[in-house]
């Protein structure tokens, strides 16, 4: 059986019922029956190779061919879904640095490699996006952990859920060890877009992980009857919905160097067919891979947002809810992969992510860098996503002779 053979059957047996709460969908996390099926299935392939595999304090799986304390080369993704997930997303990875470790073995290389596979990346089990790895770089605190972050189907905390599911979270800094032996790390990840696919490249090769401002802006108007209040009476929150949307386009266009922004959420009070809103929330999701570009871009929207109101008769605020800087990978690891991909003769193209994934918070202590594969029309995050088993396995091959190099 060939590497795209045995990626194949790695994420055909994941896909099954065992492994999923939902038959409509892929979806796993923390600390259900699927996720924890799904942990043991990589443990059960790890341990046939010889590897030694732990969890970290909340559930993190490690997984390593040298004793702790001997340096080792490091290679994952995450293997929790979006609850409207596909087959694809993570999990790919985390089968692709299994496979990576199966051919370490059979190829006889010995390299000394661990492999990781981070909690709760999607944010389904609790609402935090890269939850597991940033409680390795320690971005988080204990009231975040004790308090703050709650589960969204029942409301019990973070803490609790660890802790019944048997894990240590009273120990959550020493979560931070698992990187201490790193010497660098590579992730590979479907790309959740087209850009491979519309240029008919394989692979890509991550320069930058996209940095962003999530933000919202909250404007007030007055509720009136949609039908007997005249047009040039209304002070209506929703035209400066509208015209933010506009220039938020403009705006990003503008800036270029890769920046993007949208309008994802929209809450509308009291959101009637007959009433004329008295306030709009809506949210801003501006990233880019250059700081300056995409912040500018937030600081332009938001002056824009009161602005527009402010000519309207009405008010606007502006709350920045998290900003993440820009993640440049390591030159050194990019240019060990571009030479790998080189040989292989296949198409490959450098490119940045604009979404973000682990790696970032791997970023703060190791020298990172990620492959993409194409996804069929760019779909993720959603049941129809597909992308096929013979890019990861040329993935792989890249990634192994990348760290051969290094080593």
């Amino acid at each position: 059986m060939d590497s795209a053979e045995r990626i194949d059957r790695d994420i055909e047996t994941l896909a099954g019922p065992d492994y999923t709460v939902s038959d409509e969908a892929i979806r796993r996390y923390a600390y259900t029956d699927a996720y924890r099926r799904t942990l043991d299935y990589f443990v059960r392939e790890l341990e046939s190779l010889g590897f030694e595999v732990d969890e970290d304090a909340v559930g993190t799986l490690v997984a390593r061919n040298r004793p702790r304390g001997e340096p080792v080369f490091g290679v994952g993704s995450h293997c929790d879904s979006n609850r409207n997930g596909g087959r694809y997303d993570g999990t790919m990875g985390v089968v692709t640095a299994l496979e990576v470790c199966r051919l370490n073995a059979e190829r006889g290389l010995d390299l000394p490699l661990q492999l990781i596979s981070f909690l709760e990346e999607e944010g389904s089990g609790f609402g935090q996006m890269l939850l597991g790895s940033r409680i390795v770089a320690q971005r988080v605190t204990e009231d975040d952990l004790r308090e703050r972050f709650r589960s969204i189907d029942d409301g019990r905390s973070f803490w609790e859920h660890a802790a019944d599911a048997g894990h240590a979270p009273d120990r959550w800094r020493e979560c931070a060890h698992i990187l201490d032996d790193l010497t660098g790390w590579i992730e590979m990840h479907i790309e959740q877009a087209r850009v491979l696919q519309d240029t008919g490249n394989r692979i890509g090769l991550v320069t930058a992980i996209a940095g962003y401002v999530h933000a919202d802006v909250v404007v007030h108007g007055r509720g009136d009857h949609a039908g007997a209040t005249p047009m040039d009476f209304r002070l209506d929150p929703t035209l400066v919905l509208a015209e933010t949307a506009i220039e938020l386009e403009r705006l990003a266009n503008e800036a270029g160097q890769g920046t993007v922004g949208t309008i994802g959420e929209i809450e509308i009070d009291p959101g009637l067919i007959n009433a004329i809103a008295s306030e709009v929330r809506f949210s801003l999701d501006i990233r880019g891979p250059v700081e300056d570009a995409y912040g500018g871009v937030a600081r332009d929207i938001a002056a824009f947002a009161e602005r527009a109101a402010t000519a309207r008769g009405m008010t606007a605020d502006y709350r920045e809810r998290q900003t993440i800087p820009p993640t440049p990978m390591d030159v050194r690891i990019v240019d060990a992969l571009e030479a790998a991909a080189r040989t292989t003769g296949e198409p490959y193209m450098r490119m940045h992510s604009g979404a973000a994934h682990d790696t970032m918070c791997v970023a703060d202590r190791v020298p990172t860098a990620m492959v993409f594969v194409p996804c069929k029309d760019g779909i993720s995050h959603h049941p129809d996503e597909d992308a096929d088993p013979a890019d990861a396995a040329l993935a792989a091959e890249i990634i192994l002779n990348a760290i051969q190099a290094l080593a």
